[in-house]
């Protein structure tokens, strides 16, 4: 295969991936800014040095090739501030920054959008010296240096920021893009690793990181990232498919080569790298077919295709930018939210004609004033399958009086019907309440909910504390703004939980129900050895602006599995946007999470004002505190494939129990058995 043909398309492949990732997110209308290491200031042809296989594809790229790096810069709207990273994170230190420093930084960075890289550095220089915890300055520095090619003083700012403030993605893929340009692979890869496990929906540090793979020739590392993105949604990031393609060549199978180039052009036959995919799909098939007639007859030759030798014009890559900032910018944006709730919320068709949905214990609470309890309706269902054995159904539920929690129940104490029948059977009743823990805790952190912040970080600290009581329980911190950052992984360890929530800090928009179904994924997800219950909290305004994932498509991540979805409202009762009067505000964002968390099987707590968000946290506590499973064969049960109406009552001492539970299943069509409905 020609080299230099595999050279320069590798090559302009991620010259391309690097003007995309430059481009407005969509969504963020804020200041980004990606730094990288490799765009060629068209000073002679473009190539990679260093090693190549057979084929000619770079094994260990020499960026230093490559005629000046620059930093890559993307204004999406001037009038928001530029302390704020692509993801629509901020360091909760830049906030504290003082006057003088927030105006050098200004100064410096007006300086960078406009080139002039010395200037920029003079100015931000001074940043750092007046304010040495100025994160976004010291990514801003480390950015002009980069530029200018003093990749030891770039990879040192980076470095700093990092220290500073571990929980922001940018800061990582600024470090690994110096580390690469200081041809250290092995830690610029483990530093775009790192970016990635913060932000995991994120398909530009996805991309990139196949990139920071390949470049470390860990082969199988690019494969296995390729497969994850392809697993996914990942409209715009089909390229990697081409870096899996040349992961492939370097292990000379030319079959799976082929396979990913062919799944570029199918998935994305416009993309920048087509022409170089059919060129080179072109070199296999020549390669395939000398080796073909080798094998029948070795003496024969095979005359090989003689591609040119050019790389990409500077037009060219001026017209694959613009396109494709432009499709960044024209991405279509979410159904309306109202939308969604109405699907997510479709209730079934009616069992007979004057048939009434069972209400749970207690009735439905539509409270007049808002108030800390958990809202429950007797209209919607949930489309849940419920795990069922020869037929045998069980469920889980919590019991609470006047917002304690209630650990005592026998199986006296418990009433159930299924389809407005009494089981057959009662096959099983056991306290859940020992069981360990698995907690997933999303967190808005989003511009809208900046006045109030600092207190839902305290108020998610004191939760978390007295919730993870037991050495075996677990859990993870979701920040969640225009992008789902994973601030702490699962542990136990309280200080590290407290650390990650006040490292978050306020900014951009909601990707929430990216956030739910990642969050209810991860905890699905994780192999457990014993029982575990599954329970995601959600700290929210319920106003989703971002997201990728509908309400509908969050449900049904919590469904598949059997997440139960508390969400607490952030929403103050003096809100006056988007709301109607009907004997009550019912406000979308608030309906929204009502919605996710009664179909879920769990239930929306609405403070309705800052200083009751600790209240509505402590019944939060009390509920998971007093979880049981029931277990039950239906009377008269039938595979048809309809819906089946759970209505589970609880009493203690002649006094009846608040209940949080699912509220119906839909019968499977599959026969009797070990099956799922």
């Amino acid at each position: 295969m020609c080299k230099r043909a595999w050279q320069a398309a590798f090559l302009f492949t991620f010259l391309v991936f690097l003007t995309y990732s430059a481009a407005p997110q969509r969504g963020a209308g804020h200041f980004t800014f990606l730094p990288y290491a490799v765009v060629a200031k068209q000073q002679g042809p473009m190539h990679l040095g260093g090693a190549t296989n057979q084929f000619g594809i770079p094994v260990a790229g020499d960026l230093s090739t490559v005629s000046g790096a620059q930093t890559m810069w993307s204004a999406a709207n001037a009038a928001h501030s530029p302390l704020e990273g692509p993801s629509g994170s901020v360091s909760r230190l830049d906030l504290k920054a003082p006057g003088k420093a927030r105006r050098e930084f200004e100064k410096g960075y007006q300086l960078l959008m406009k080139k002039d890289y010395k200037g920029a550095i003079e100015h931000l220089g001074i940043a750092v010296t007046v304010y040495p915890e100025f994160v976004a300055a010291h990514n801003a520095l480390g950015s002009a240096y980069l530029a200018l090619g003093q990749n030891d003083q770039a990879r040192d700012q980076f470095a700093k920021a990092v220290s500073l403030d571990d929980h922001l993605p940018t800061s990582y893929l600024n470090l690994g893009c110096a580390q690469l340009a200081l041809k250290d692979y092995h830690s610029a890869q483990q530093s775009v690793q790192k970016a990635s496990s913060i932000a995991p929906l994120d398909l530009q540090l996805a991309t990139a990181l196949t990139y920071a793979q390949f470049m470390n020739q860990d082969y199988g590392a690019v494969l296995t990232s390729a497969q994850q993105v392809h697993s996914r949604k990942h409209e715009g990031a089909a390229i990697v498919h081409f870096y899996a393609a040349a992961a492939f060549d370097s292990q000379n199978n030319l079959e799976e080569e082929q396979n990913e180039l062919r799944t570029l052009l199918q998935e994305d036959p416009k993309s920048p790298a087509a022409e170089q995919a059919r060129q080179v799909l072109a070199e296999i098939k020549v390669e395939l077919l000398k080796r073909e007639a080798q094998k029948k007859q070795p003496p024969a030759a095979v005359v090989e295709a003689k591609p040119a030798e050019t790389g990409p014009t500077p037009e060219q890559l001026a017209a694959v930018a613009a396109q494709l900032q432009a499709q960044a910018q024209l991405a279509k944006q979410d159904a309306n939210e109202q939308k969604e709730i109405t699907e997510a919320d479709v209730e079934p068709a009616p069992m007979c004609a004057n048939c009434t949905s069972l209400a749970s214990a207690g009735g439905p609470a539509v409270p007049s004033r808002p108030s800390a309890v958990a809202e429950r309706s007797s209209g919607g269902s949930a489309s849940f399958t419920l795990r069922s054995v020869v037929d045998e159904v069980a469920v889980f539920f919590a019991a609470t009086d006047h917002g304690k929690s209630v650990t005592d129940l026998s199986r006296e104490d418990v009433g159930i019907h299924d389809d407005l029948k009494s089981p057959s059977a009662i096959t099983g009743f056991r306290n859940e309440a020992q069981l360990p823990l698995r907690l997933g805790i999303v967190i808005d952190t989003s511009e809208s909910i900046t006045s109030r912040f600092s207190f839902e970080q305290k108020a998610a600290i004191n939760f978390l504390q007295k919730v993870l009581t037991d050495k075996d329980d677990l859990a993870f911190v979701v920040g969640v703004a225009n992008s789902v950052l994973l601030v702490q992984d699962f542990t136990n360890d309280q200080q590290q939980m407290a650390h990650a929530v006040d490292q978050l800090a306020p900014a951009g928009g909601t990707a929430l129900w990216d956030a739910v179904a990642f969050a209810a994924d991860k905890l699905t997800n994780r192999a457990e050895t014993q029982p575990v219950a599954r329970m995601l909290v959600v700290i929210s305004d319920g106003n989703d602006n971002s997201s990728s994932t509908t309400l509908k498509e969050a449900i049904a991540s919590a469904e598949r599995g059997e997440v139960f979805v508390y969400t607490v409202s952030t929403r103050e009762a003096n809100d006056s946007d988007d709301y109607t009067m009907v004997g009550e505000r019912v406000l979308t964002g608030d309906r929204a999470l009502k919605v996710l968390a009664e179909h879920s099987g769990g239930a929306a707590f609405m403070p309705g004002s800052v200083t009751g968000l600790n209240r509505g946290l402590n019944e939060l506590q009390q509920v998971i505190r007093s979880r049981y499973l029931i277990s039950y064969k239906p009377a008269a049960f039938k595979h048809d494939g309809k819906y089946r109406e759970i209505d589970i009552t609880a009493q203690k001492s002649g006094h009846k129990l608040r209940v949080y539970a699912r509220r119906g299943y839909y019968a499977g069509v599959n026969s009797a058995g070990a099956t799922k409905f």
